[in-house]
């Protein structure tokens, strides 16, 4: 590969644009072949199609002054790209990732503007960038030139930060092995060559560019410099591969699969077979200390986890709106237990959304010129979430119970039952058809593999539970409550 144009360009995109995009040369594998067009293949297809959609509605006149803005060149750009100089532009932001999170009600969780959200940040904080003095990039420079690429072009990236793994103990250390984990394996004057892999790539297939971002737990160790590094590249590069996972996606109508029919987001291992990557398009290199902050200095963790919160927050909303209808349809919405069940998941929803209030009124300037959420509610919120969605599933299987699985198909309604179907699956407030649709539906986030994906995703979202409780510990303020029990101890 000769190095990669980083070029200006006209600003958002039509779906018809960014399917066409990915009719490229890109390596991509499921089910023991190679695709040869990803925007045809069975269980992937769908998923790209959809996303297309969601960038034609920022041409639409109901949308556009929502989740895009004008840059100062009259450039039309998605709003996540927007640097926050208020409070006002941090809720701006806001309210367009929550427009776009409700398109899916949260079961699209990989929606552009969540890395968006990242390459702003670290824009924004080319001083810290700049720090790098290994290797021969410019990386403030190639950091500035790659967010004007991705903005103006308005192109869809994925990422992947975790390395593979031979030995717990030895990861646990923030060490790596060459033998399974991304690594530079040559460096010439015009760029570096890597090997190895990295998970887990969401929509990686249906992307335009990968972002390749450090992981925080590199120790700062002469062995590690070969895994310090942070670059871009396209998915067509040379080398790069793709291995998907099976598709919950097996072609159903959305009437018999209404989420897994429309929102399947391929997750993929990346696998790299000596892939160069010109330093044009390198951001760190060499240097794990700066790896290891470069997430938290940049307050990139921040503004995706403001992204994230106000995904949550649709999703969230969606589960309560989808027991309630439930408990209307049968008549139970009079019933104290049902009601307690259901009133529990309006706590959880209430929650994430007084978090996200508090963070987005007391958004605050930080050290870098931008306005940035506060901090503590979106810690909370991105802790919480991962207890609190499980158990809202659990809480749509206990009310669904055997009702969950008593779900004819569409064709059902079609054929020589048609009548039974008719008679014998109506319920108290609902016809036979809209009762079974209400359940299937309930049956794709609570049974389906594409529901329990979902619930496996929200679980490890930002990384495992008993790490993420861990880090909130040591950010938290803990010197001030101690002085509240210091103050009435010496009173």
């Amino acid at each position: 590969m000769k190095g990669v144009q980083d070029t200006m360009g006209q600003g958002i995109r039509s779906g018809a644009e960014y399917l066409e995009g990915l009719r490229d040369d890109r390596e991509i594998w499921t089910g023991g072949e190679r695709i040869a067009d990803v925007t045809k293949a069975p269980g992937i297809a769908n998923g790209a199609a959809t996303l297309g959609k969601f960038l034609d509605r920022q041409h639409e006149a109901a949308f556009q002054d929502k989740v895009t803005y004008l840059d100062d060149n009259g450039v039309r750009c998605g709003m996540s790209f927007m640097a926050p100089k208020s409070v006002e532009d941090v809720k701006a932001k806001g309210a367009a990732y929550y427009e776009w999170a409700t398109w899916s009600n949260g079961m699209f969780g990989r929606t552009p503007d969540y890395k968006n959200a990242s390459v702003m940040s670290f824009a924004s904080a080319t001083q810290f960038l700049a720090q790098n003095t290994k290797g021969q990039g410019d990386y403030a420079a190639n950091m500035t030139r790659f967010y004007d690429h991705v903005r103006t072009n308005d192109k869809v990236l994925t990422h992947t930060l975790v390395n593979p793994q031979v030995s717990h103990a030895q990861a646990a250390a923030g060490k790596f092995s060459k033998d399974v984990a991304l690594h530079v394996t040559k460096e010439t004057d015009a760029g570096i060559y890597v090997s190895g892999a990295r998970l887990l790539a969401t929509l990686g297939p249906s992307a335009d560019e990968i972002e390749v971002f450090p992981s925080t737990v590199l120790k700062s160790d002469p062995e590690n410099i070969p895994f310090a590094f942070a670059f871009a590249i396209p998915i067509a590069t040379p080398g790069l591969k793709m291995i998907c996972r099976d598709t919950y996606d097996h072609g159903k109508s959305t009437f018999d699969a209404p989420l897994a029919s429309r929102f399947e987001e391929m997750d993929a291992v990346v696998i790299f077979d000596n892939v160069f990557v010109p330093w044009e398009r390198l951001f760190l290199y060499g240097q794990p200390e700066l790896c290891n902050q470069a997430f938290g200095a940049t307050n990139a963790v921040v503004h995706m986890a403001h992204q994230v919160a106000c995904g949550k927050l649709a999703k969230a909303e969606f589960m309560t709106g989808l027991l309630c209808s439930i408990l209307k349809a049968t008549g139970r919405d009079k019933d104290m237990a049902m009601k307690g069940q259901v009133a529990e998941v309006m706590m959880m929803t209430e929650t994430v959304r007084a978090l996200l209030y508090q963070a987005e009124n007391e958004a605050h300037e930080d050290q870098w010129g931008n306005y940035v959420p506060l901090r503590g509610p979106l810690d909370t919120s991105r802790n919480l979430f991962p207890k609190f969605y499980p158990r809202m599933v659990e809480i749509l299987q206990l009310m669904g119970s055997s009702s969950l699985m008593a779900t004819p198909t569409e064709a059902d309604f079609a054929n020589e039952m048609a009548a039974d179907v008719n008679q014998y699956f109506q319920v108290a407030n609902l016809d036979a058809k809209d009762r079974v649709a209400l359940y299937r539906l309930a049956h794709d986030v609570a049974i389906s593999g594409f529901g329990n994906r979902q619930a496996l995703y929200e679980r490890f979202f930002f990384g495992p539970p008993f790490l993420m409780n861990a880090q909130y510990f040591d950010l938290y303020d803990k010197d001030r409550a101690i002085a509240r029990v210091d103050d009435l101890l010496q009173s």
